[in-house]
């Protein structure tokens, strides 16, 4: 019969137990701990949630969820970091490319601020200036004092051809045409080099026959007009057959042009500005003593 004591406490529905199987629990308690078994209060416990590291077989919804969301942000994280990137070079090559006018624009401001400033003071003063146009002014009046011809010469031997190129002063340019009577373009040369001689009365201007310069019959039939330059008694110049290069009617004009482009004769536009300004300064002066 069950006790009050068994009441209060929880009655027992079996009081029998066999010595042999307290035996054998109590041994098996002593071979677990013997084993390091875990306790039983451990097992069926599972792993700690709290430090999941987010990878696992099996995941459920909240869990890709999760790993959906920190996808995209590592890979919004990447983009920022790639576009940042590509600013910076965008910027650093919009730098360094430059232009070759912009670097000699550079170059020229670098050179113009590297001039001594008491330097540029100097070639901007009004003695040097001054100095400058002596200078010329004697250059010209130099070249002023070569011989004047101002008209064609006509040479008729050999001799006086001679006597024309090498006893004239060296600083004399002398063009001598070789012309026959009956032959395209000669005549045409003739009256151009009158022209020329009046406006180029420096340059010593002649004309010859070619069958009095002892030339071959071929040159003379073919290679006429020409013209041949001589300067400091050395041939400088041997144009032939110029009707090639005119045709067959022509103007003083187009001689002209044709010789200042190979340099045989000065360009007369090419004055020096500077030798014009004394005769300005001249005519100020005038003007306010008046």
């Amino acid at each position: 019969m069950a006790t009050f004591e068994d009441k209060i406490l929880g009655e027992k529905t079996e009081y029998y137990c066999s010595s042999s199987s307290e035996g054998e629990e109590e041994d098996d308690e002593s071979e677990n701990k013997d084993a390091g078994a875990v306790p039983s209060s451990e097992v069926g416990r599972g792993p700690d949630v709290s430090k999941w590291s987010g990878t696992a077989s099996n995941t459920g919804p909240k869990g890709v969820i999760s790993d959906w969301q920190k996808f995209k942000e590592l890979e919004k994280q990447k983009l920022e970091e790639e576009k940042v990137e590509r600013l910076e070079l965008i910027k650093k090559l919009s730098i360094t490319c430059q232009s070759a006018l912009d670097e000699e624009r550079e170059k020229a401001e670098a050179e113009k601020d590297s001039v001594d400033p008491d330097l540029k003071e100097l070639f901007s003063d009004k003695f040097l200036q001054e100095y400058m146009q002596k200078r010329m002014n004697e250059m010209l009046q130099k070249s002023s004092n070569v011989p004047k011809f101002g008209k064609v010469i006509n040479l008729t031997t050999g001799q006086e051809f001679l006597d024309a190129v090498d006893k004239e002063n060296k600083s004399v340019t002398i063009v001598v045409h070789i012309y026959e009577e009956l032959v395209n373009g000669c005549e045409a040369m003739n009256g151009c080099l009158i022209h020329l001689s009046q406006k180029y009365n420096e340059v010593k201007f002649c004309k010859m026959k070619g069958s009095l310069a002892g030339l071959s019959h071929h040159f003379k039939v073919s290679g006429v007009p020409a013209l041949l330059v001589y300067k400091s008694g050395q041939l400088v110049g041997n144009f032939v057959r110029l009707t090639d290069e005119f045709g067959e009617d022509f103007f003083a004009c187009d001689v002209e042009s044709f010789l200042i482009e190979h340099g045989m004769i000065p360009d007369k536009t090419c004055v020096p500005q500077i030798s014009q300004q004394p005769e300005d300064d001249d005519e100020d002066s005038d003007l306010s003593l008046e």
